[in-house]
């Protein structure tokens, strides 16, 4: 299967591999940043299903919203909406 994640002007594609040759992912992590509060809300949500939440997303000091979580394929990922400047 093959996967396309598009945030604004932004892609990410991806694509499994064959079963015999599948490693859990480890070493890495994916941050997505965006421009609202919904937006990160929104991508939070869509990621938490089966997720193992990290850190709920909310407001930190330097950011209108963040969380941490690993998803249900064990990808680990940081949503990011920074305060404005």
């Amino acid at each position: 299967m093959h996967g396309r994640i598009v945030s604004g002007n932004n892609v990410i594609m991806a694509s499994d591999c064959p079963p015999d040759r599948y490693e859990k992912p480890a070493g890495f992590g994916i941050s997505v940043n965006v421009e609202t509060p919904a937006e990160a809300d929104k991508y939070f949500s869509a990621l938490s299903d089966k997720a193992t939440i990290v850190m709920p997303i909310g407001e930190t000091f330097w950011a209108q919203r963040f969380g941490m979580l690993v998803d249900k394929f064990g990808v680990s990922w940081m949503v990011n909406c920074e305060k404005k400047q």
